[in-house]
């Protein structure tokens, strides 16, 4: 596995409050949550970006869409959800991991995008 946090916390290196795991997909706490709900939606398998799949592998894009919603909906986000993927230094990706950011739990604002 490659040394990011994610893969950390897939082999078990660093505790993490899982809500969901399968052999392709996990999803746990963001543990600097930016909503009342912030789960991450993360394939097991590492990638670092969207272009890392090829294939045979880019299903699992589609089943993190597809998890995300079913675990929207166990976590009672009934009147909507955002998810977000970070993409390259200037999306604001900060884990080499790719990765999706599921937010809910309130009415969100507009996204925001920084003036620098």
């Amino acid at each position: 596995m490659i040394d990011d946090v994610f893969c950390k916390i897939l082999a078990g290196d660093i505790p993490a409050d899982f809500v969901y795991r399968d052999d392709e997909v996990a999803v746990f706490k963001d543990i600097h949550p930016q909503a009342p709900v912030h789960l991450l939606i993360v394939p097991v398998k590492h990638f670092d970006s969207i272009g890392d799949f090829r294939d045979d592998d880019s299903h699992i894009l589609a089943k993190m869409a597809v998890v995300a919603d079913r675990v929207a909906h166990e976590q009672g986000l009934t009147k909507g959800y955002r998810l977000i993927l970070n993409e390259g230094e200037h999306g604001g990706k900060l884990v080499p991991h790719l990765h999706l950011h599921l937010l809910g739990g309130r009415r969100l604002g507009p996204k925001i995008v920084s003036s620098e």
